[in-house]
């Protein structure tokens, strides 16, 4: 359905440091610099932070998520350490599963440092 996803940030070499190391835990190349943008692709899409084109302050959605798969709930809890460790804050409940209906999710929440609201995802495999 997505083809990719940006957001905005106030300053373009904290955040390819951040995202360098954070999605680096999932598998994903460091980023391509394009002037005021870097771009992380993948097999299924494209993640891109940018400075705002019309100059004013990058600000966080309210109420936005930016979920990544991960492998597993350790993938997860990798990205969410190395997050933390370089500027992220936790948000939300500790990393680990909720369950929604029949199906049981392994969750980390992150806030970026420019506020950005992010979250690693494993689905547990159904139980037989």
């Amino acid at each position: 359905m997505f083809s990719h996803i940006m957001i905005g940030t106030n300053d373009l070499d904290r955040a390819k440091a951040f995202y360098d190391k954070l999605l680096g835990t999932l598998g994903v190349a460091p980023a391509v610099v394009d002037r005021h943008r870097i771009f992380y692709r993948t097999k299924t899409g494209t993640f891109s932070v940018s400075k705002p084109i019309d100059g004013k302050p990058a600000t966080a959605a309210n109420g936005g998520t930016i979920g990544f798969v991960a492998a597993s709930p350790e993938q997860a809890e990798a990205w969410h350490a190395v997050g933390v460790a370089n500027g992220a804050t936790t948000c939300e409940d500790p990393p680990g599963i909720r369950t929604m209906g029949d199906n049981k999710l392994y969750l980390a929440y992150l806030r970026d440092p420019d506020g950005n609201k992010l979250c690693a995802l494993y689905r547990l495999p159904k139980e037989a």
